[in-house]
């Protein structure tokens, strides 16, 4: 059993090179300023054409995880667009004055979405992570939640990322361990039964986001996650 690697792509190289090095999915982005932002249609169009890969579309528009009623109509148009473009998916995640996730907000996003979406780290950021845990499984099409288990990073959440996945069958299921993920996480986090990892900058030469998607810097991660997926007996999966 192998695990799923995703990684963060910025073009149509980028997403080259994930595939050439062996990964599963590239999350696109248009840009990483304030952690990521959505891409013009026509670089979905782009990275589709060069790759046979899944392609998830980040779909957030500013700084922070906040949007109003007029965003949300942008918003409901880049999903069209970016399916008629060939996206896969899409990651988004957006939460309410209260930081809370915004249920009403999400659903309208996604209602005429395809099945298949990611809820990204705004969970990391929610005032309560276990209501936030008990509101993600309602929410339609949703298939992966990319989680840091902190909002400072997998360094920093790794213990509620691994009690988490041992404790809930859904958790277990959807995590996607993303954000400041290291090699030395990935061991424990297999053993607790997570099973998909996503990585950005360490896809890249000295983690610097000016260069590109390294193919061995991906094929290194892709071995390391399927040994430690593969070493885990089958009752602890």
């Amino acid at each position: 059993m192998s695990g799923l690697l995703e990684v963060i792509a910025r073009h149509a190289a980028d997403a080259e090179r994930a595939e050439a090095g062996g990964a599963d999915r590239v999350e696109l982005v248009g840009t990483m300023e304030h952690d990521g932002l959505s891409p013009e249609p026509r670089l979905v169009e782009q990275v589709r054409a060069a790759t046979t890969l899944p392609v998830r579309a980040m779909l957030r528009l500013r700084e922070g995880f906040g949007t109003d009623g007029g965003e949300v109509a942008h918003l409901k148009g880049l999903v069209s667009a970016y399916e008629t473009a060939g996206a896969d998916g899409l990651v988004l995640g957006f939460l309410n004055a209260h930081t809370e996730i915004d249920v009403e907000v999400v659903t309208e996003v996604v209602a005429d979405a395809r099945p298949g979406w990611t809820f990204h780290r705004a969970v990391d950021s929610c005032i309560s992570t276990d209501r936030a845990w008990r509101e993600l499984r309602n929410l339609p099409g949703l298939d992966q939640v990319l989680t840091a288990g902190s909002a400072r990073g997998v360094s920093e959440g790794l213990d509620e990322l691994v009690q988490r996945a041992r404790g809930d069958a859904f958790a277990r299921a959807t995590i996607m361990a993303g954000g400041g993920l290291l090699p030395e996480h990935v061991p424990w986090l297999a053993r607790a039964g997570v099973r998909a990892f996503h990585i950005g900058s360490s896809a890249r030469p000295l983690g610097s986001w000016k260069a590109y998607v390294d193919p061995d810097l991906v094929r290194t991660w892709r071995t390391l996650i399927d040994e430690q997926v593969a070493d885990v007996p089958a009752a602890g999966r």
